[in-house]
């Protein structure tokens, strides 16, 4: 059995949500917000502005 490559790791709201997901093969995460028919994704950055980057081991739960 193949793994999903993206796992959802957060999820707020229901008519406009937000949600943050793993890259299990990079580690990188993205954020995702939509409301409505409208959406947009883009990569999870710190306070640095560097890209958030969660170690392969740590997707597990």
């Amino acid at each position: 059995m193949k793994t999903k490559r993206f796992k959802r790791v957060y999820n707020e709201g229901a008519m406009a949500v937000s949600e943050i997901f793993v890259d299990q093969e990079t580690g990188v995460n993205y954020f995702f917000h939509s409301n409505g028919n409208a959406g947009g994704l883009t990569p999870l950055l710190d306070k640095e502005g560097k890209v958030v980057v969660t170690e392969i081991a740590d997707t597990s739960f």
